[in-house]
């Protein structure tokens, strides 16, 4: 999952970047409002949490505008401001959940599952075939026994399965799923496949990821090579 967070403290948006990708969720942090609002546009996060206290552009203004544009995206606010009635503002605004600072970094990352539990999108749970991914819970099955995998190999099958049903390049797994590009020397992309497949497939002769002549790999297409 993609969270933004938009927090001035560089120190804190360093520990709320590390505590979150722990999770395996991809975090963008935005130091101020007006990157924050740009950001959320250009990304469309899974997930904002919100400070409020942010220069160029106040935090309450921010979340206003991120309603404007959506009613779906989970808000949650982190800030210093405890009072009352800025939680109940905050509230009335729009946002989804609200933590005053200081706050444990465990209970954000529980609040952070409860509000994508809450999310309508079909996305979060997602099927092919026998094989089940639960991107909230972070959980894999295929025909009802859980699979273990690492971040990076749920990252990898995670954006094939976003994408089933056509096949993705190396250059764009690279660039999607490492942060990677201009890499076509490295066979990272192939390696990983290889460790979902081993995986996922047990002992079956077909494999549920496909290689797509000249085009990358595929799940939810049924020619292969």
């Amino acid at each position: 999952m993609r969270f933004l967070v938009a927090q001035s403290d560089p120190s804190l948006g360093a520990f709320l970047i590390r505590g979150l990708e722990a999770d395996g969720h991809e975090v963008i942090l935005a130091g101020d409002g007006e990157t924050a609002v740009d950001t959320f546009l250009r990304e469309t996060p899974d997930l904002t949490i919100l400070d409020l206290n942010l220069p160029r552009r106040d935090g309450a203004d921010v979340l206003s505008f991120l309603r404007s544009v959506t009613e779906d995206a989970p808000i949650l606010i982190l800030t210093a401001r405890s009072e009352l009635e800025t939680r109940v503002k905050c509230l009335d605004m729009g946002a989804d959940d609200f933590m005053p600072k200081p706050f444990s970094l465990l209970e954000l990352r529980a609040r952070c599952r409860a509000l994508l539990r809450r999310r309508r999108d079909i996305n979060l749970l997602m099927r092919q075939g026998d094989l089940e991914l639960n991107r909230v819970e972070r959980t894999v099955s295929r025909a009802g026994v859980q699979v273990a995998l690492t971040n990076k190999e749920f990252a990898l099958l995670e954006y094939l399965m976003l994408h089933r049903g056509r096949a993705v390049s190396r250059s764009t797994l690279l660039e999607q799923v490492w942060n990677m590009q201009g890499m076509s020397s490295t066979n990272i992309v192939d390696v990983y496949v290889n460790y979902l497949r081993r995986k996922l497939d047990g002992e079956s002769d077909v494999s549920l990821i496909r290689t797509i002549r000249g085009e990358g790999y595929a799940i939810g297409i049924t020619h292969s090579i």
